[in-house]
């Protein structure tokens, strides 16, 4: 109370002393700033100069005024004893000399050449996150990142303007800190990342050559800071998780209904006279004839009863986020230092999942004298995973439920029905029954010492080496519906990488007149060396010694071990040159060997070349002042794809049996067929970009334009059985990609009483498409590989509706029946035959985009990001696998045909049939969809408040993670979230299945804090 009568005493006292201050608003020119906001620091009183460039504030004698204005640099003025305050300001051409990270070195924007899309930490802080990954979906045009389902620990995939290859990977080149990563870039706290830089066309990633055809993401880590301050910052947030949806289930009574239609279908649910009971009539001496209804006193009991145990809401829980960094940053003019911890732990919503992670960095660069300068970014991690490859929550997808599953004392039942393949799914989740535990430590450095040896030139040597060691342990209990009371198993696997890059970077910069030049010469060798050694047995004694005793197991399943190394060896050099800031050019080379590839193939080149024009610097464009940057720039680059595994191009051998007189032994055959002519797979990439900026910064952002070939492709090239092989891999076929991009940031309101509005969008179409197989131009119709097509093609039957009762005649012609799928014929030839299958579609977006707004208000703050991918097909597994139809086990709740429901959408059950026929069919569907991202509300205190207690400033922030999801096939067909696909080969082929646990919508709190 006291406080608050003195802060109220002091604030009338100062606007007793307060007066009127005016002036007028200038650039360097001398020409009057209509518009500019004046502000008194510290308070909410201000004004905004007229046409004339003239303001008037009232303000006390030690106010401070700050002038704003956008594409102008802020500036700060204290009063005094001033009454008049004239004021010039100066353009802000920071976002034109901007530096963004460019591999082995750094330019400004206005003279960058390639595709670069940049994530600052501002936006990778805006949101929850768990890893990087989740920071560029939808903020980088032309990167598409897909979250596979909710489980705790999983990282995205992403792609970098589609997909190339089938074998050799899709997967973008990782470059943390300069040195290039060889295991996941998940182990990373983004609390720690500065800022990311994604290269996307061959002009950019030529200087990474083999490993640049999918794209490199270079993430640039906090350093210190020189200014003899050191700054502290609390990031930390917790919150809850929860199923955003289920998959709707037939209830008890529908479940037992459509039991009753697949027998009434069949001619089997007959009353005690031997009658067929007619659709929608329950009769229980035909209940009691059907072994899945009254042949089972569980399920019979539970009819009675009108029970319906709905597995999903007993397996699934509220999860928990949370998320805690502590970093200290500072320095002096000889050592700047940044040290963080971090703590991040998400337990999922289904028992079993979660994921831990504590980390420790420590980023040190020291000047020793005026010539040396020597630094380490060194980070340690020790992660915990619990159910990587578990999901419990699959289980509770085909339970019968009309079945109980616990005793009158609380008890589990351990069967509820009499189905010997459905054991009760929450036994799944009991302590100790089910674990699947993985460890895992890691140690990456990045360490250098750079010497400048003439004004300009210098020598830079990075050593990398990197450290993962982990532990997977697996342990199946009796009381699993894997084991069934069987003998339990247990597995352990240890894994163990070593990864050492050693660069050595020359580089000269000079700028002489009107001329810039910069040459970069770049030696690298990178080693890895990966161990596994894992063992399988069966009959461990006691559940409690899980995976841990395996010697004291009954039997030995197996034991094995492995050694994959391999080695790259390159040689780059780079040259920038730029006259009178308007007409740039950049040339590389880089030369690649790889331990992988043959033994006459070891080596590629891979090229590069680009020009850049910044238009805004030429004379006829001195008169357009609404333009601040216009810069038209195009290339053309060859890189390289070293995704192959090692070993690939030799020969290989495969253990065989063979009878050594009269007793069986052990041998080796040759197993694969070397190529010592395999080479890399190449990607030329032209690219045309035009970045600009109008309105001094109101709009700006880039247009691309691009064009990638992919050739020499791995793939396995088809042999005659006669040569004992079925296939060799060869370098045969080809892939495209074009594309168009655009992203821009606009600044929509900004007035003088704080209110400012802030859109980013960003926007990508990419067409993906086959050109040549190993054949020429001929498709690959079992591979499903169709020329012009994308590589993941969907081609089956489609399917026209359900045969309808007026139909019988027609649908027996086909060979089918009334409530059955009808399939279109295709060629007209009046059967259903391979030859009438089409191209239904494909997993490729015709388009994506994003959106973010921001708002600013007098300390609050609010954004809110959409994201969205439109035109794809997805593979729904969930209408495979839980639409079998033939009255046995728990269905998706479908709209099925019966004579009272003469739907086109589904098939009527047939207990006599596993799956509809041509169920595929009921497969495929629009994988179209706009979610609500993230919605962000804060407010950061006065600085006078967060002085109080010794902080610079202090926000308080509330995040809801994906509140809202539009798609049709989530609320149509009765689907999940189809974002949610899991990749099911290495051509990036996915589905959506129950191996996917549920998405999350996660509410949480947090807290900023800077001292």
């Amino acid at each position: 109370m006291m406080l608050s009568l003195a802060i109220l005493i002091s604030w009338q006292l100062s606007v007793a002393q307060s007066r009127a201050v005016s002036g007028k608003v200038s650039d360097t020119g001398g020409n009057p700033l209509p518009g500019v906001s004046v502000t008194v620091k510290g308070t909410s009183q201000g004004a905004i100069s007229d046409a004339a460039g003239k303001f008037s504030v009232q303000a006390a004698n030690n106010a401070t005024l700050v002038f704003s204005y956008i594409g102008y640099k802020a500036k700060e003025v204290v009063v005094g004893n001033q009454n008049n305050v004239d004021v010039t300001m100066e353009e802000d051409a920071a976002s034109l000399n901007e530096v963004v990270v460019v591999g082995y070195g750094s330019q400004k924007k206005s003279q960058t050449t390639g595709a670069i899309s940049q994530v600052t930490a501002k936006q990778i802080t805006e949101m929850p996150l768990t890893n990087l990954g989740q920071a560029l979906q939808g903020r980088a045009a032309g990167v598409d990142v897909s979250q596979s389902g909710s489980k705790p620990g999983a990282a995205p995939r992403i792609l970098i303007r589609g997909r190339r290859s089938f074998n050799a990977g899709n997967d973008p080149l990782y470059v943390v800190d300069g040195i290039p990563l060889s295991a996941g870039y998940e182990d990373i706290n983004p609390n720690d990342i500065q800022s990311m830089e994604v290269l996307k066309d061959a002009t950019a990633t030529a200087i990474y050559g083999a490993r640049g055809a999918n794209g490199v993401i270079l993430v640039t880590t906090k350093r210190g800071a020189n200014k003899g301050k050191t700054t502290v910052t609390l990031d930390t947030y917790a919150g809850a998780s929860n199923a955003y949806s289920q998959l709707e289930l037939f209830s008890g009574e529908e479940f037992a209904e459509y039991v009753r239609e697949a027998y009434r279908a069949t001619g089997l649910y007959r009353d005690a006279a031997g009658n067929p009971v007619p659709t929608g009539v329950a009769d229980a001496a035909a209940d009691a004839k059907v072994a899945v209804l009254g042949g089972d006193p569980n399920v019979a009991a539970g009819i009675a009863a009108g029970r319906n145990t709905q597995y999903q809401d007993l397996i699934l829980r509220t999860g928990m986020m949370q998320n805690h960094t502590i970093g200290i940053q500072g320095g002096n003019e000889k050592t700047s230092f940044y040290i963080s911890a971090g703590f991040f732990q998400d337990k999922g919503i289904t028992k079993l999942l979660d994921f831990t992670r504590n980390s420790l960095r420590a980023n040190i660069d020291h000047q020793i004298n005026k010539r040396l300068k020597v630094g380490i970014s060194s980070y340690m991690m020790y992660s915990i995973r619990n159910g990587e490859n578990l999901n419990p929550y699959a289980n509770t997808l085909s339970a019968n439920p009309l079945g109980t599953p616990y005793n009158a004392d609380g008890s589990l039942i351990f069967e509820p029905t009499n189905d010997a393949l459905l054991s009760n799914p929450l036994s799944e989740v009991v302590d100790g029954v089910n674990i699947d535990n993985t460890k895992r430590y890691r140690i990456f450095n990045s360490i250098f010492a750079e010497v400048k040896i003439l004004d300009g030139l210098t020598y830079r040597l990075n050593l990398g080496p990197d450290f993962t060691i982990s532990r997977w342990g697996r342990f199946i209990g009796s009381e699993t519906n894997a084991r069934r009371r069987g003998d339990s198993q247990a597995f352990n696997e240890n894994r163990f990488g070593f990864n050492f890059t050693m660069e050595n970077i020359v580089n000269y910069n000079k700028n002489f007149g009107k001329h810039s030049l910069n040459v970069t010469g770049v030696q690298s060798i990178q080693k890895d060396n990966f161990e596994t050694f894992g063992a399988s047995v069966q009959g461990v004694p006691a559940q409690t010694q899980s995976f841990y005793s395996l010697n004291s197991a009954s039997s030995v399943l197996g034991v094995g071990s492995n050694l994959i190394e391999w080695t790259i060896n390159s040689y780059m050099g780079r040259v920038n040159y730029a006259f009178n800031d308007k007409y740039l050019v950049t040339l590389t080379m880089r030369r690649d060997g790889s331990s992988r590839f043959g033994e006459n193939t070891k080596y590629g080149n891979f090229p590069g070349f680009a020009l850049g024009w910044n238009i805004t610097n030429e004379a006829f464009m001195k008169q357009i002042s609404w333009v601040d940057l216009l810069k038209l720039r195009g290339g053309w680059g060859k890189v390289g794809n070293t995704g192959v595994s090692p070993y690939q191009t030799q020969g290989l051998l495969g253990r065989t049996t063979y009878a050594f007189g009269a007793t069986g032994a052990f041998g080796y055959r040759p197993n694969t067929i070397g190529n010592a002519d395999l080479r890399w797979e190449s990607s030329a990439n032209a690219n045309i970009g035009l970045d600009f900026s109008i309105f001094r910064g109101r709009v700006q952002g880039s247009l691309e334009l691009y064009e990638t070939n992919t050739t020499d492709l791995l793939l396995s090239d088809f042999l005659p059985g006669s040569t004992g092989f079925n296939a060799v891999t060869r370098n045969v076929g080809h892939t495209r990609n074009r594309g168009i991009e655009l992203g821009f940031t606009t600044v929509n309101v900004d007035t003088r009483g704080g209110f400012k509005w802030t859109t980013d969008f960003q926007f990508t179409k990419n067409k993906e498409e086959i050109v040549e197989l190993y054949n020429g131009k001929v498709d690959d119709v079992g591979n499903r590989w169709f020329i012009g097509q994308p590589l993941n093609t969907y081609y089956d039957f489609k399917k026209v509706g359900i045969w309808q009762t007026n139909e019988a005649d027609q649908a027996r012609a086909f060979g089918s029946e009334v409530g059955q799928i009808k399939i279109q014929d295709t060629n007209g030839d009046g059967r259903i035959t391979a030859a009438d299958r089409v191209i239904i579609g494909n997993d490729v977006p015709k388009w994506a985009g994003g959106l973010t707004n921001r708002f600013e208000y007098k300390g609050f703050d609010l954004s809110f990001f959409l994201f969205g991918r439109f035109g794809n097909t997805i593979l729904s597994g969930f209408h495979r696998n839980q639409l079998a139809l033939a009255g046995r086990y728990q269905q998706i709740k479908v709209d099925y045909w019966t004579p009272n429901n003469p739907t086109n959408e589904f098939p009527r059950p047939r207990s006599n049939q596993e799956f509809p026929v041509f169920n595929s069919s009921l497969f495929y569907y629009d994988g179209s969809f706009i979610k609500l991202r993230n919605i962000n509300f804060g407010y950061s205190l006065p600085s006078g408040v967060a002085k109080k207690i010794g902080a610079e400033s202090i926000r308080i922030f509330s995040s809801i993670q994906q509140p809202k999801i539009w798609s049709s096939y989530l609320t149509k067909y009765n689907g999940v979230d189809p974002e949610a696909a899991i990749t099911t080969s290495a051509t990036g082929t996915t589905e959506v299945n129950s191996n996917v646990t549920p998405s999350t919508t996660v509410t949480t709190f947090g807290l900023n804090i800077n001292f």
